[in-house]
């Protein structure tokens, strides 16, 4: 069944794109939940007289999700756990923790955007990346260091 999106959505593509889904998910999930409308011939002429505008918000979309990649690269977060011997964590680092210390950072990301495999489970710098678009992503350092120690002494004891 064809449907027009009326927002972006990451799994089926950009707001205003037609594509092509199973019957059940069209009728069942995104036409109730207005996230699209059936292609018929009004829809089809709404979707003419709004291009511009459409376009207008993808353009703005995207370069917030640039500039929002570019302050993410340059940012290093460095957060304190308790280790035990060997310099094991008690617990981990999950995206939830990286989520809350880049809000205190003035980033406000999702914590489902951090596209983090494992938790964290050891001290020393860990590259995650963040979804921060519609296929843009952006690398982020996070630094886990000892309760206690200074960043400096945690990368002596690596």
């Amino acid at each position: 069944m064809e449907v027009i999106l009326k927002e972006t959505i990451d799994t089926l593509g950009l707001e205003g794109d037609i594509v092509n889904v199973k019957p059940g998910y069209a009728r069942n999930y995104l036409i109730p939940q207005q996230k699209a409308a059936a292609v018929n011939k009004a829809s089809l002429t709404r979707l003419k007289k709004e291009q511009q505008a459409i376009a207008a918000r993808r353009e703005a979309e995207q370069k917030n999700a640039e500039q929002i990649a570019a302050k993410l690269g340059k940012t290093t977060i460095t957060l304190c756990r308790k280790v035990g011997e060997g310099n094991r964590l008690f617990g981990s680092v999950g995206s939830k923790d990286i989520a809350s210390e880049l809000e205190s950072c003035g980033i406000v990301i999702d914590r489902r955007s951090i596209l983090l495999t494992d938790p964290i489970k050891s001290i020393g710098e860990t590259v995650v990346n963040v979804k921060v678009g519609y296929q843009v992503t952006s690398p982020l350092t996070v630094l886990v260091v000892p309760e206690g120690a200074d960043s400096d002494e945690a990368k002596e004891n690596e």
